[in-house]
């Protein structure tokens, strides 16, 4: 099933009194690009969480939130005596230097390493970080495929659209190939010398070869039928639908450029605008 690059997941995990949780989220990239924002107590674990996103995801720009909870209340917190102490007598020495130099509670509470959390148990915490992952990217990839489904049906719709009219512009060619067969005999035919029958005839065919689109309609039927080909494939198909949206363009500027009759005019530009819209939906697949 093909994805989306654009998703959002969260989850959370109890884990021996307190909360961990983590939420993923992700926006178009040509590569794949993670930032993570990760815990002091789950530092190590950048390496281990990276290779997992790695291997579930192949294309977008993410972030990667993971929070660590403690419970509150007297259990939960204490305070570090030794580094208040050695606060305090870094406060003596500066009062000696600077009399007016004052500090209020909240600035003290907030002073790195003076109010901890209650210690949790390292490899406890790891194990619970990574099932966690596993569950984020479960959840993330089932929207990010929730979300590739529609976008393939729209997609498909208008490549239907695009079929349609490759079918009419084969239809009208036979048409338009024996009005300007009719036009250019008749504008011979009021030449005041006659012309020579087989030097006419060489003309008439040269003309008509400029006007031939039937290889640019085979060649954008191939292209139809792979693309829906590769909108039933699984994985990451962005990128060769946007190199088949590139043939898809070349057959209908080619077609346009040939054209002499206002309605196949219309079909090129009709086309065009199909294929504009199919690469708007195909910039957001993985």
């Amino acid at each position: 099933m093909i994805r989306s690059m654009t998703a959002y997941a969260t989850v959370e995990h109890q884990v021996e009194g307190a909360t961990l949780g983590a939420e993923l989220r992700s926006v178009n990239h040509r590569f794949l690009e993670l930032s993570l924002r990760l815990p002091e107590e789950l530092r190590a674990l950048e390496p281990a969480l990276r290779e997992r996103v790695a291997a579930r995801v192949a294309r977008g720009k993410l972030d990667l939130v993971v929070r660590l909870r403690v419970a509150e209340g007297d259990e939960g917190l204490h305070l570090d005596q030794a580094r208040i102490q050695t606060l305090a007598q870094a406060g003596q020495t500066l009062g000696m230097h600077f009399p007016g130099l004052s500090t209020s509670l909240t600035e003290l509470l907030q002073f790195p390493g003076v109010v901890r959390s209650r210690a949790i148990d390292p490899e406890a915490l790891q194990a619970a970080a990574l099932t966690l992952m596993e569950a984020l990217l479960d959840q993330f990839v089932a929207a990010r495929e929730r979300e590739g489904d529609k976008l393939a049906q729209a997609i498909a719709e208008r490549v239907d659209g695009v079929e349609a009219h490759a079918a009419e512009a084969r239809t009208l060619i036979p048409q338009i190939r024996a009005g300007q067969r009719q036009k250019l005999e008749a504008r011979l035919a009021d030449l005041a010398q006659p012309a020579d029958p087989g030097r006419l005839e060489q003309e008439l065919v040269l003309s008509l070869q400029k006007l031939d689109v039937d290889e640019e309609l085979d060649r954008l039927g191939s292209h139809i039928k792979e693309i829906r080909r590769v909108l039933k494939a699984d994985g990451a198909v962005g990128r060769r639908l946007d190199f088949l949206l590139q043939e898809f363009n070349r057959e209908a500027n080619t077609l346009g450029s040939k054209s002499v009759d206002v309605r196949t005019t219309n079909i090129a530009v009709e086309l065009k605008v199909l294929i504009d819209q199919i690469r708007e939906q195909v910039q957001n697949l993985e």
